[in-house]
Formats: C-alpha cells, structure tokens, sequence
C-alpha cells in the first residue's frame, strides 16, 4: 500500500523534536511493507498561512505524482485541508488523526469548527488517540462520530527497550544520590513542568531533568538538582528514559501521553496526569496517576512512585497492548473501500 503521510510536524535539522513522535510511525508502516512518503512542513517562514498554503502544494504534488493509495493527515485542521486537497489529486481515500489542540481549537478559533466539519465530511476515517478525545472531538461535531476509531501512534518496542540505567547515567553524567526523575516534553504551561519542579523541591531528595525546551525554561533552570537538557532529537531520548527511575508527566491536560508510554515500554514506573488519555493504559503496576492541580498530592506521588521497582518489569506488558498495526489496519481499510 502506498501511504502519503501529510503533518504540519517533522523533525528537522533545526528542530530534531519536531514531530519527532511520528517517526516511528511512518517506520513501522514501513517495516510492515507500506510504501510511506511524508509531505511536511519543513520550513517556516511568512506566517502560517504561507507555511500550509506551501503543504498543500507540496501534497497535492506529491499526490499526483506518486498516486497513493490512501492519504494519512495528522492534525485535523489545517493539516487537514491540505491532506483533503492531496486526497482529491491522488483520487484517493482520505484519513485524518486528530491529536489533542485541534480538537481544542473547536469553537475556540473562528472558522476552524466549520472547515474542520468540511475536512471530516471529506475523510473516509477519523482516528483519535484516546476514547477521552473522540468524546471531546464527537461532543464538538455529532455527526462525525461513526468515522471515529481510536488508535494511539504506539510504542516502537525495539527502541523504547529495557535497558539498564547506569551505563545511561555514565554518558549523560547524571549519577546521583536518591531516585531519579525525568520529565520528557516541551517546556510549556500544559506540561505543568513548574508545578512539578516544585513537587520535587519538597520531597528533598533525588534529582530530576526536564527533557525538552520551551519558554518556561527560565523558571527550571538553577533549582537544586534540577537538570534542564534543552532541546535534544528523538534518538536521544531512550537514554534519558533509561537513566530514569520514573518518568513525570502530570500535564493539566495530555490527549494521548505518548512519553508516558515509551518509559512503560522501557520498565520504568510512571507518574502521569488524570485528565485525559493516560488513564486508559496506565495500570496500577505501571506507577500513579494524581490530580495535575495539586501540587501536594504530585510531590506524595513522587515519593511513592520511588518505592516502585526500578527496573519496573509490570509496565512494559501494558505498553505492549499499543502496536502501530491498528493504525494500519485502519488505512488499509480505507484503502480498500471498506470504511
């Protein structure tokens, strides 16, 4: 099968985490067989309009000429639209996966609930990647609702492996005394990063590194045993997990969690926010899920994420429920018509 894969995310040169989460996607469909050709934004510059009129001409182009079997856009809108015009030059299916901030722009922005209700009309599936989003994204557009499936990006199991942490700690000069945190994502509001680096501030013990960049940088670094690495490429951040005794993400909201996942595939315990999807894989044996809000309860939960074993060989089984092959079963099937 032939997959034209349309993002406005793609990690680049400049920005190795860019998108970097769809990657591995584009890799396993690979690895399953599938011909995968990514239209993406790969520079930007002149402002958004500019940056995805230039998508849309790059995937229409690319959809005529290889001629795909089904176009795959990440982003509703407007990735979305672009992918839509990229469906309509290939004459082929159209399906979209919605991931979090395009389903919050609905009823936000003006204009992007009615051209999102043209680009799902047009889209012969709609995967979202968690039941906690498709009810938000169906709350918003009714109608859409029998399109929806849901399917997370998964877990590459071969990168995100068990590995031991201090061969990890070694080459990122991170050894130490106490439990070891580690807080994967952009450094920004949603992530609740402050919050948790005051969480960690009264348990007392440890150390913890935020893995990622972001405007709220200025607010983490100098703390006592806090660690910030700054903006690092995908393929670096297996070593950052591993070196970790658990991994933080008490985000106000997280659609999906995808780091959270990743560090369950590793053996490694997790803390993860109640407001979205990471209910839905973390088990109680995985590590914790606590109220993004409170910042008591967040620096409890550190302490007895703590006591959990480190390597934790009870997160990786549940992790390994989340293969890519439910994403392609669902393109293929609007391959064949059969959506």
């Amino acid at each position: 099968m032939r997959i034209l894969l349309v993002t406005q995310m793609w990690p680049t040169p400049a920005q190795p985490d860019e998108g970097s989460f769809l990657v591995p996607v584009a890799r396993e469909l690979e690895a399953l067989g599938h011909e995968v050709e990514v239209a993406a934004i790969s520079r930007r510059g002149g402002g958004p309009r500019t940056d995805y009129a230039r998508l849309a001409r790059d995937a229409a182009a690319r959809a005529r000429r290889r001629r795909p079997d089904v176009v795959f856009a990440h982003f509703l809108f407007p990735t979305g639209a672009a992918g839509a015009l990229a469906a309509l030059a290939a004459r082929a299916p159209l399906v979209v996966m919605a991931h979090g901030q395009d389903v919050a722009n609905l009823g936000r922005i003006p204009g992007v609930t009615s051209a999102t209700r043209l680009v799902l009309h047009r889209s012969a599936g709609v995967i979202v990647n968690s039941r906690w989003l498709a009810h938000r994204l169906t709350r918003c557009i009714p109608t859409v609702a029998r399109k929806v499936e849901i399917a997370d990006c998964g877990v590459d199991l071969d990168t995100f492996a068990p590995r031991p942490a201090a061969p990890a700690r070694r080459e990122l000069d991170w050894d130490g005394e106490g439990p070891a945190f580690v807080c994967v994502g952009s450094l920004i509001e949603r992530k609740n990063v402050i919050r948790l680096a005051d969480a960690f501030e009264r348990l007392g013990r440890g150390r913890l590194a935020f893995v990622g960049d972001g405007p709220l940088r200025w607010a983490l670094e100098g703390r006592t045993n806090v660690r910030v690495s700054g903006r690092i490429p995908q393929a670096e951040v297996p070593r950052w997990i591993a070196a970790c005794d658990v991994l933080c993400q008490p985000s106000l909201i997280e659609p999906f969690g995808q780091a959270t996942l990743e560090a369950m595939a590793m053996e490694r315990s997790v803390i993860a926010t109640t407001v979205g999807g990471p209910p839905e894989f973390v088990t109680p044996a995985a590590g914790l899920l606590i109220d993004p809000s409170d910042t008591e309860a967040l620096a409890a939960a550190l302490g007895r994420a703590a006591e959990l074993p480190s390597p934790n060989p009870a997160a990786r089984p549940a992790a390994a429920e989340h293969d890519v092959r439910r994403l392609a079963a669902v393109l293929e099937r609007a391959a064949a018509g059969r959506i």
